[in-house]
């Protein structure tokens, strides 16, 4: 993955999400979904990142406040060895 390449990637505990990373040089947020595809999101700002991954529900705050908010991409799907 040279698009996420060296970033930390945090798990994530939501029926809907798997890891997320987020890259503070761009400032993109990739997010995994369980069917195991990654999207990239644009300019997400760095102060919502940490209230992101602290949310009870991070699903609902994807819903809220990340999806139809920012420009995204899909990145791959990734597969498991």
């Amino acid at each position: 993955m040279p698009w996420a390449a060296g970033l930390p990637w945090f798990p994530l505990q939501s029926k809907m999400l798997l890891p997320a990373a987020y890259d503070t040089n761009k400032p993109f947020l990739y997010l995994r979904f369980h069917n195991r595809d990654v999207y990239r999101y644009c300019d997400f700002p760095e102060k919502d990142y940490q209230p992101f991954t602290l949310a009870e529900s991070k699903g609902h705050f994807f819903l809220r406040h990340i999806r139809n908010c920012f420009r995204y991409e899909r990145m791959a799907k990734l597969r498991v060895a």
